[in-house]
């Protein structure tokens, strides 16, 4: 069984659309098993076994908040992979106060030096994807964590996303060696010796997408204010091509013999068939889902967190920096 604890009280929608999600997906996995976290009252153990938590932290709390707050649902839900009694948690709750109760209470894996988020992105070539990372657990970055980040990145493109041997990029804003910030030049001439990898350069933002890259591997500021624009672009094309559609009865007709197209754009671009991100290096699965998660995203969370858990993507990570 892939038992996973669940922080039921931290998305905005409450924890009765939280709850459709661990629905779903208990009817389609029955070696699925869930810890819910949260209050008793509000929370039916009809889908797994329920550990009471009266507090919730607020999407506003910080690092020392989570930290203090022991009796909240996602102290309580991170404190059960640390007891073992799950192999991984998600939760929709607090970025910065979720990684950073994580990275305290599961420790990283002896020789990661920072852990990172990862997240997979949809790219042009239907089916596959690339995974940035960092994509926000640190602002700065230092050369050799960046580097890091690009060894972790390749282990779980082989582990999880099944590439034989992924071809790894540091985001750059030139392709010409030599590009980029400090840290990411740096990084580059890190990874160029390192024989674990298979290092192609630098990679734009522009070609990030492009299905060219397996992992890119960049410093967490960066990387977040990909992740946004990203999301950003695509609800804006999404916002416009309804638009343009609607405009006159041509349009709508014209609609009608390209919707399959666009109806298989819309899902690739769509955050919620994402799921969540990984925070990658600490000794446990930790799936951050987005705060405004309905069912179904929800749904992909948990998905993420099932897959990372039956791939024992940690041990992976283990194994990958035992002679850091």
């Amino acid at each position: 069984m892939i038992t996973l604890a669940i922080d039921m009280m931290g998305g905005d929608l409450g924890p009765k659309t939280l709850l459709e999600g661990v629905s779903k997906f208990k009817g389609e996995h029955p070696d699925a098993a869930f810890i819910l976290v949260g209050r008793k009252e509000e929370i039916p153990d009809t889908y797994g076994e329920v550990v009471d938590a009266r507090d919730v932290l607020p999407m506003t709390a910080g690092a020392l908040d989570a930290l203090r707050a022991k009796e909240s649902s996602m102290y309580k839900a991170i404190s059960l992979v640390e007891a073992k009694k799950a192999f991984g948690v998600v939760s929709c709750g607090s970025t910065g106060a979720y990684l950073s109760a994580s990275a305290v209470l599961l420790k990283k894996i002896p020789g990661v030096s920072r852990p990172a988020l990862i997240s997979p992105f949809p790219t042009k070539i239907s089916g596959k994807k690339v995974v940035i990372l960092d994509v926000g657990a640190s602002n700065e970055n230092s050369p050799e964590e960046i580097a890091q980040f690009a060894l972790m990145g390749s282990l779980y493109s082989q582990s999880v996303l099944g590439v034989a041997s992924p071809k790894v990029y540091v985001l750059s804003n030139g392709t010409e060696e030599g590009k980029g910030s400090p840290e990411g030049k740096e990084a580059a001439k890190i990874l160029k010796e390192d024989k674990r990898i298979d290092f192609r350069g630098n990679i734009e933002a522009r070609e990030a997408l492009s299905g060219e890259a397996d992992v890119i591997a960049t410093d967490g500021f960066s990387g977040n204010v990909m992740l946004k624009a990203d999301e950003g672009i695509a609800k804006m094309m999404s916002g416009m091509m309804k638009t343009a559609f609607k405009r006159n009865l041509l349009s709508k007709i014209g609609y009608l013999f390209a919707k399959k197209g666009f109806d298989e754009m819309s899902k690739s671009m769509d955050y919620k068939n994402t799921g969540g991100a990984l925070l990658i290096g600490v000794n446990g699965i930790v799936v951050k889902a987005h705060g405004n998660s309905d069912a179904m995203a929800f749904y992909h969370a948990i998905d993420v967190a099932y897959k990372l858990a039956k791939a024992d993507l940690v041990e992976k990570i283990r194994e990958g920096f035992a002679h850091e």
